[in-house]
């Protein structure tokens, strides 16, 4: 399997901050397992880890939003991929505010959407929300969104 996770780390995944909130709890994570998956109905897949807070709070949410970071802003990258929500309220480090459908919107995402749950995917130690994009800003000029690569280094808040 090395040349599989050689393969996979030289193509440098795009990272995203996903957050998701119900009427009690919300929460947030790094994710790198996430893309693109149809163009017409477009469709975004989004994987969680089962051991994430993140993905507790999101099984009963109906919507979540994915936040592209800028390069220039991993801090906020940091504290959502080396924190976890089961010590800390990532939220009280941040500047956030209430979006669409309920979801949590960082305000230092160079972009994002919300996206509402179509399904439910079990993938062994991830489980994949399908998502369906409703909209959300479009990123500036010369945004350029963070990468596997920016964030090899860092300590996860969880295990994966």
């Amino acid at each position: 399997m090395a040349n599989f996770d050689a393969l996979v780390a030289a193509a440098d995944a795009p990272i995203y901050v996903v957050t998701v909130a119900t009427e009690s709890e919300r929460a947030g994570c790094v994710v790198g397992f996430a893309s693109q998956v149809g163009i017409e109905p477009r469709r975004f897949l989004v994987c969680l880890s089962e051991l994430n807070y993140t993905y507790r709070v999101a099984a009963g949410a109906t919507h979540v939003a994915v936040h592209l970071v800028d390069s220039g802003s991993r801090a906020l990258a940091q504290l959502f991929g080396a924190e976890t929500g089961d010590d800390v309220d990532k939220f009280t480090w941040c500047r956030w505010h209430h979006g669409p459908d309920g979801v949590v919107v960082l305000d230092e995402a160079a972009a994002w959407f919300s996206g509402r749950i179509l399904e439910r995917h079990d993938f062994g130690d991830h489980v994949g929300l399908l998502l369906e994009p409703l909209g959300g800003p479009t990123p500036p000029e010369g945004t350029t969104g963070l990468r596997y690569s920016d964030l090899a280094g860092l300590t996860p808040g969880h295990p994966a």
